[in-house]
């Protein structure tokens, strides 16, 4: 289930906001420059789809995002516990990072956990299968895909080659929960 929990940055272990009401996700996340969606498959799909299949089940919101935000790209990740690189992938988003692009998923399969980090507060999302996320550029964030990781995202671009993470060097994520399998 979809889930987003609101810290102070300087308290972990203090939870100032829980809900699982997607409405109310999105209000909340709304409030800060945050999109969160959740979208419904226009044909079925299955682990293992081919991307063009995945892509094609959801082609009606993605025109609508590509047409109204100016998105020029579109791609489908697939990860699962079996993948020879988890841990390096893992590692990699882990620390606090921006990105100078938005950063748009919508899981299609599975789960991931964005934390954002805005002003003086950490915005925890789980997203699974169904959810959107778009994080505006040069928000302070870090994804975990946990140990086990298990999904399959659209992902949406600007700028494919231009998608680098700028790491803040600030270890806030070290003192988050992180996503358990």
């Amino acid at each position: 289930m979809s889930q987003l929990r609101v810290f102070h940055e300087n308290a972990p272990n203090t939870i100032l906001v829980q809900t699982s009401d997607p409405a109310e996700i999105s209000r909340r996340l709304g409030e800060v420059g945050v999109r969160f969606e959740q979208w419904q498959a226009g044909a079925p799909i299955k682990p293992g789809d081919a991307p063009e299949t995945v892509i094609a089940a959801y082609r009606g919101d993605i025109d609508r995002l590509m047409r109204d935000e100016g998105y020029q790209a579109v791609d489908v990740i697939s990860l699962n516990a079996d993948h020879p690189d988890k841990a390096t992938l893992r590692q990699k988003f882990l620390n606090e990072h921006t990105h100078s692009e938005d950063e748009v998923r919508f899981f299609v399969a599975g789960r991931g956990l964005f934390t954002l980090h805005i002003s003086e507060h950490v915005y925890e999302v789980l997203c699974e299968g169904g959810d959107l996320i778009g994080v505006p550029d040069n928000t302070r964030h870090w994804f975990d895909m946990s140990e086990q990781p298990s999904f399959v995202a659209i992902r949406l671009f600007t700028n494919p080659a231009g998608w680098v993470a700028n790491f803040t060097g600030d270890d806030i994520a070290s003192r988050f929960p992180r996503l358990t399998p």
